[in-house]
Order: structure tokens, then sequence, then C-alpha cells
């Protein structure tokens, strides 16, 4: 990888050329000068799910649920912690697979919830059930993160 990132925006969509340093010290979009990181997971439809997956340089970790899903419900507190944990060195997001079936379809989503880890728009890792703050943690982290 270059000294500098590529990451899309969660707010306007634009991608920034970040150098690797900044990383860390809660970069602003170029674009519309929002956080680049929200400390919490994006909600992702299908254009911003492959804007993100194909333009992003650090690891993309999704969250495949619904909302009349009980553990997944059960999990989104867990979820949205380990986003304030994890990130910069991940990206996490979140995709209702009732709003965008065709994604749950492509990834083969067989039950929910199903985290999959993304690096480099290629899928790394895959998990099944509904888990803790800790186990999210230290899944992600067993699958190596961005820094």
């Amino acid at each position: 990888m270059s000294d500098k990132l590529h990451l899309a925006c969660p707010h306007c969509a634009a991608i920034n050329r970040l150098p690797q340093e900044r990383l860390s010290q809660q970069p602003a979009c170029g674009s519309c000068h929002q956080p680049l990181f929200t400390a919490q997971p994006l909600a992702l439809d299908t254009e911003s799910f492959n804007r993100h997956l194909q333009r992003e340089e650090i690891p993309l970790l999704v969250d495949f649920w619904a909302p009349w899903c009980g553990p997944c419900r059960t999990m989104a507190p867990a979820f949205a912690a380990a986003a304030a944990t994890l990130e910069p060195a991940f990206r996490l997001a979140k995709v209702d697979t009732e709003a965008v079936p065709q994604l749950a379809a492509q990834f083969g989503i067989r039950s929910i919830p199903t985290l999959i880890l993304f690096r480099q728009g290629r899928e790394v890792a895959r998990q099944a059930g509904a888990m803790g703050t800790a186990d999210i943690l230290r899944w992600a982290r067993g699958h190596g993160g961005y820094v």
C-alpha cells in the first residue's frame, strides 16, 4: 500500500486520500469537512456498500442483520460499542438484509446476524451468530486491522 490511504466519507461518500499517520488523528473529509470516523457503524445500501468495499483501504467489518431478528437486535449495542473501539483500524457497517436483499444473496447470507470481514474488497473471515462486544473485538482483531 502507498503511504496514503483511500477512505470513503460516511457523510458525503467522497473518497479522501489520507496519510497513514493521520488515521488516528480524527481526520475530516476534504469535501464536507465532517469526521471520517463516527465511532458508530454505518448503515449501508448497495451503492454505499460497494463504494466502501471497493475504495477503502482499511478492513470493512459488516454486520448483516434484519429488524425482525431478536439476536440481531441483541447484538446491535455490542456492535456499536465495537465500532467505537475498533475505529480507525476497521470501518464497521451494517447491512439490513430486508432492505438490501441483493447483498444478502450476493454473499450467501444463510443466517443472521452474520459478520463478514472484508480486506481490499475480498472476504477474509465470516462468523454467524450473535456475539458480545468482547467477542466481536477479539474476533476482528484476530483477523487483523489496519493499524
